[in-house]
Order: structure tokens, then C-alpha cells, then sequence
């Protein structure tokens, strides 16, 4: 029988949440902010949880080891790492990591982790409904009922997905569920993105202006982060056109939305399906005040079901890293 040091991290991952360490002295771990009841019950069974928002003095700071990080914490950088001198690993509640510094973290030597494809059926689930309400204007027939209107007059013809193609920015695990699911819709796909995607069978565009010309439908799934920051702009809206349908589910600064609020005042693009935004969660009231968009809360992977599973993975990662030295989802900046 393998001693506990020797284990693989597969078994570490079949194990149930507190028998993975070997030391009994559970290692230190920073909570950032708040995280689901049952993630902080699985990370308490594995290490000794200081909750940042509770104050954490700094004797118990600098002998920090680990680190759950999650959007919802803010940015996460050098200030808060120079406080932890012994951090050796950052474990992120979300496959998107921009809300960390990994510059930062990779100057330090840190291993930062994500949840790579625990949610990516959860968020191609909701980018698909997202895209039928905004196109057959699910919400506003909704409304049309609720308010009596029905009693009135038939809700007016919406437009429909028939005959669109659809192009997607950003074909990695997410884009490629969109892509699966849409195939079953019979509209044309076509596709932009920084990698090359060996078997993809749909046509790929050299710029994401190039593929919304082709397109009357863009779907925008990509990181966050100053290299797509507003690289949806007002001439990528102006190439969708006046029959186009914009989708983020990425994130929010990955649309220029000063320009995406003109162009849907002036009908330089139908309309837009939104679950993300720049300054979340505030939303421009002139975005709300308009009729011809869908607003989600950033909902995409917001199931019991798959937050469980992101919330495990987190978990796991820590667990993994204490246990062996190795994490199960190191993100590509911090391999090695």
C-alpha cells in the first residue's frame, strides 16, 4: 500500500474532502471573500480557513500557504501577496482569472489555478437560452402576459435564428459546447480566436471585425484582461450590422459599452443578449432603459450543480498541492 507522500493525484481526487494530507496540522489558507456555504465547509476539512473579510492579523498572514481567490474578491495582486511571504499557491473559484495578478504571481513563484472545464456545459447551456430570448424576446413576451396585455393584442413578431450564421469568438472548451450545441440548430458557424483549433470543422476568420462582417450573429466567449479589454468596439459593432445579434458571456470589459449602448440606440445592430458587465454589478441605467436587450446577472455557470463541482475543483487543487507539490488545473502562466 502506497504511504500517503506517494499517492497520485487521482487517487487524491477519489478521496473524500479531509483524508488527502498526510501532515495532520492542516496547512494555512486565505479565503478572500465569501464563497458557497459547502465550498467553505470542503475547504475546512482540508486546511486551517482565515477569512480575509473577518481581519487576519499579520503574524497569521505571513505564515499563509495557500489561497482561494474568486471575482467576487476583487483584484488580487502584489499589495495582498507581499503580506503573505510562505503563499505558495493561489486556487481561483472560476475558470476566468483575471481578477488576479499573474505577473505578480508568476515573480513570486506561485502556482494559480482555475476551474478549466467544470462549467463549461453550464455556461454553453445558458448562452444558447441567452440567445433565444434575445433574438425571439422572451423576456418582453413574458412581460406582455404578466401585465394583461394578451387580454389586448397579440405579442408582435419577433425575429428568428433561422437562416443566421453565427460566429464565435473565442473556440476553447466553452466556445467549442456552443458550437456542439448549435449544430443542432442548422444555422452556418464560423469562428475567431488567438489558437489554432486543430479539427474545428468551421471556417475561421482572421480578425473578430472579419468574422462579424461574415456574421449576423456574434457570440463573445473569451478571457478578460487589458488583451481583449473593449475588443468588441464600435467597429466590430458597425460590421455586425443593422440585423446583428451581440452574445457576451465572457466578460464584461471585453465590450466597449459606451459604444454597444449607441449602437443599439441608433439600430446599428438589432440587439444584444448581456450576462456580463463592465462595472458589474452596476449596470447603465441607458442599458436598462432599452428594449432591444437581455440582462442576465452573470449567470453562466450559476447552478447548484456545476458551482459545486467549480467549488470541489478549487478544493481539490489545494488539497492536491499540499499533499504532492503538484496542482490538478495549473493555468498555462504558471506550468512548469
Amino acid at each position: 500500500m502506497a504511504l500517503p507522500e506517494q499517492r497520485s493525484t487521482a487517487d487524491i481526487r477519489r478521496e473524500p474532502p479531509g483524508v488527502t494530507l498526510a501532515n495532520p496540522a492542516l496547512p494555512p489558507v486565505l479565503v478572500a471573500a465569501p464563497l458557497p456555504p459547502f465550498t467553505m465547509a470542503a475547504l475546512d476539512a482540508v486546511a486551517t480557513v482565515h477569512r480575509l473579510w473577518e481581519g487576519v492579523d499579520q503574524d497569521t498572514m505571513a505564515g499563509i500557504r495557500g489561497m482561494a481567490a474568486s471575482t467576487l474578491a476583487g483584484p488580487v495582486g502584489e499589495v495582498l501577496f507581499a503580506r503573505m511571504p510562505a503563499l505558495e499557491i493561489v486556487a481561483n473559484f472560476g475558470v476566468g482569472y483575471d481578477n488576479i495578478d499573474i505577473a505578480a504571481a508568476v515573480a513570486r513563484g506561485l502556482v494559480v489555478t482555475n476551474t478549466a472545464g467544470v462549467l463549461d456545459e453550464e455556461v454553453a447551456d445558458l448562452t444558447i437560452a441567452l440567445l433565444l430570448a434575445t433574438i425571439r424576446r422572451l423576456p418582453a413576451a413574458e412581460r406582455h402576459v404578466r401585465e394583461g396585455h394578451w387580454l389586448e393584442q397579440a405579442f408582435p413578431l419577433s425575429p428568428s435564428l433561422r437562416g443566421r450564421r453565427v460566429g464565435i469568438v473565442g473556440l476553447g472548451g466553452i466556445g467549442k459546447a456552443i458550437a456542439r450545441r448549435l449544430t443542432g440548430f442548422a444555422v452556418d458557424l464560423a469562428w475567431h480566436g488567438r489558437s489554432e483549433q486543430p479539427g474545428a470543422p468551421w471556417p475561421r476568420y482572421p480578425s473578430v471585425e472579419a468574422l462579424a462582417a461574415a456574421c449576423d450573429v456574434l457570440i463573445v466567449i473569451v478571457p478578460g484582461g487589458l488583451a481583449t479589454r473593449h475588443l468588441i468596439d464600435a467597429r466590430v459593432l458597425a460590421a455586425l450590422g443593422a440585423d446583428g445579434v451581440l452574445i457576451n458571456v465572457s466578460r464584461g470589459s471585453v465590450v466597449d459599452e459606451a459604444a454597444l449602448i449607441e449602437a443599439l440606440q441608433q439600430g446599428t445592430i438589432l440587439a444584444a443578449g448581456l450576462d456580463v458587465f463592465e462595472h458589474e454589478p452596476r449596470v447603465p441605467e441607458a442599458l436598462l432603459a432599452l428594449g432591444n436587450v437581455v440582462v442576465l446577472p452573470h449567470i453562466g455557470s450559476a447552478s447548484l450543480v456545476t458551482r459545486r463541482a467549480m467549488g470541489q475543483m478549487m478544493v481539490d487543487n489545494l488539497a492536491a498541492w499540499f499533499a504532492t507539490g503538484q496542482a490538478l488545473t495549473p493555468v498555462p502562466e504558471t506550468r512548469g
